[in-house]
């Protein structure tokens, strides 16, 4: 027997680090680990130890010989990985971890921010003893995107903030929630109180598709979405048109079909979730029966993960259509498909879609189409969106690279919801640079730098989207967060950091009389407790507040 890793996969390489056999690839020291979509056991090293299964925080281990139907696909996934990448003696080392000196005193960090990068730069931090760390989110509730981004039929995959549990709760970390850096605390005050500063606030914008009628009611971005049927509380009181039949996804990212299932799947299915109350009752009443996603180019270029597109496949009453003529590849397309030096998840990708094109629809189902080489060139309608004329378009290899290419050719598809999925993009930060062509915060390996002079900016990193740009899962944040660690540890021991001029006491004093109404890590532990006993009352996984008022309400009812 061996183990096989599934759908849910975040990773986070938690199970890597407690591999006696070093059978999970690839590991955060491995070229591939920035690319890969999940992580993949060797079913011919593995041991069957199940070390694995006890540390993984979303529950995606498997025995072989207990996987559902719908997870058996997984074995020739994590199998072909290793044809690819076969297992040898030249594996990286690991990393020895760095020690703060005795002398060096106590390093106190402020971290902005607390989703994924956040919490694994706390929890790299507060490991070493003489770290102490403030964590301040201008909601009342941490996790970011764990909470307002995962997709509510992904119950496992938001089991990582029980990881994340033990660095915002540790005895070191403090938390400062419902303050906004910037409104309640400036920039230079949390510098004054800490040597060092991290801002992992993420990509809180999306990306336009700078086209007619793009800003006609009924056109959003699915951003906004995703945030509305989650609960976030900037979001809960948008509407969306559901009263026509179709509705019409630009992009192919997971989060395009992330959308695409909550549109089409079976409500009663999602309300055992901790999809927000408001969102479900809408779904209830949806007229939608067909969803479109258009993708620019080809399916061995489109963005989603394989496991987003299997699971796409598995829904219930629900049949994925794509037409044959929009999957034959171009010669390039086919010769990297066909290529083995090429990554087996391309192919991969490309078997799935062709799956999906000799599938027989069944009568009744509703229907998610798959959409290829085309590219929206108007949305159109009387003050709402009416209809999307696409655009077909043929690669092209130019300097080594498949670009889409217009070919002249339109359609016009009827339509009354348009959303587009084309990318996250963060925003700028008050008082720091900010590279407006990628949307980040310009850094090298973490630490900020001033574009005037190149040199980095004395106390000041980055973590996360900010950093890096919107790319990998969950667990790629775990990689980004420590290396920016590193840099604080290097810069703290070196003796560059600015010591603060005042205690950690003043700043609890400074937030109390600045944000009185801040949540503390008991407040949000009294958040969780009634959300979860709510949820429990109506038979489902949580129930959220979804306001402000609610959440603080909450966050101040004794144990």
């Amino acid at each position: 027997m061996a183990y096989v890793i599934t759908q849910a996969c975040c990773n986070d390489v938690s199970c890597v680090e407690v591999c006696p056999v070093n059978c999970i690839h690839p590991t955060p020291d491995e070229a591939p680990f920035a690319t890969t979509e999940m992580l993949y056991i060797d079913p011919d090293t593995c041991i069957d130890c199940g070390a694995c299964v006890d540390e993984c925080p979303v529950d995606a281990i498997a025995a072989d010989n207990e996987l559902t139907p719908e997870q058996e696909p997984y074995l020739e996934i994590n199998a072909a990985y290793f044809r690819r990448y076969p297992i040898g003696p030249d594996w990286p080392e690991p990393r020895t971890r760095r020690k703060i000196p005795a002398e060096r005193g106590t390093l106190r960090v402020a971290i902005v921010g607390s989703g994924p990068a956040a919490c694994y730069a706390a929890m790299d931090l507060v490991s070493h003893s003489a770290v102490q760390v403030d964590i301040f989110d201008r909601l009342p509730t941490p996790y970011g995107l764990v909470r307002a981004g995962v997709a509510p039929d992904h119950q496992s995959t938001k089991g990582i903030g029980d990881v994340f549990r033990s660095a915002i709760g540790h005895k070191n970390s403090q938390c400062y929630f419902n303050v906004e850096v910037g409104t309640h605390i400036t920039h230079d005050e949390l510098l004054a109180h800490h040597h060092a500063v991290i801002y992992a606030v993420g990509a809180a914008s999306d990306r336009k598709l700078n086209i007619p009628g793009e800003d006609l009611a009924g056109s959003h971005a699915a951003t906004e979405f995703v945030a509305w049927y989650n609960g976030h509380p900037d979001f809960a009181d948008r509407t969306f048109d559901l009263s026509g039949e179709r509705a019409v996804i630009v992009g192919n990212g997971n989060v395009a079909l992330d959308v695409a299932r909550a549109l089409v799947s079976d409500p009663e299915d999602l309300a055992r979730t901790d999809i927000a109350e408001h969102a479900l009752e809408a779904l209830r009443k949806s007229n939608i029966r067909e969803v479109v996603v258009v993708g620019r180019r080809g399916p061995a270029q489109a963005a989603y993960t394989n496991p987003e597109l299997l699971a796409l496949g598995q829904i219930p009453g629900v049949d994925v259509i794509v037409d044959p003529g929009e999957i034959e590849l171009d010669p390039a397309s086919r010769a990297m498909v066909d290529d083995p030096d090429v990554e087996p998840r391309i192919a991969l990708k490309v078997q799935q879609v062709e799956g999906f094109a000799r599938r027989t629809p069944t009568e009744g189902n509703k229907r998610i189409v798959l959409r290829f080489l085309a590219s929206p060139v108007e949305l159109s309608g009387d003050g709402a969106v009416e209809a999307i004329t696409l655009e077909r378009n043929e690669l092209v290899e130019t300097d080594g690279r498949l670009e889409a290419r217009p070919t002249g050719e339109t359609e016009t598809l009827a339509t009354s919801l348009v959303l587009r999925s084309i990318g996250y993009r963060g925003t700028p930060v008050a008082g720091l640079p900010f590279d407006d062509r990628r949307g980040v915060i310009p850094n090298e390996g973490g630490r900020v730098i001033d574009p005037a002079t190149g040199a980095p900016v004395p106390g000041v990193y980055t973590a996360g989207w900010i950093k890096r740009g919107p790319s990998g899962v969950i667990g790629t944040n775990k990689q980004c967060s420590t290396e920016t660690v590193e840099k604080i540890l290097d810069d703290f021991i070196a003796g560059k950091l600015p010591e603060p001029v005042a205690d950690r006491d003043k700043l609890a004093t400074l937030v109390a009389e600045r944000r009185p109404e801040h949540v503390d890590y008991r407040g949000w532990l009294q958040i969780d407790k009634q959300e979860k006993a709510r949820g429990a009352a109506a038979g489902r996984a949580r129930q959220k507040f979804v306001s402000i008022e609610e959440m603080l309400a909450a966050s101040r009812l004794e144990s």
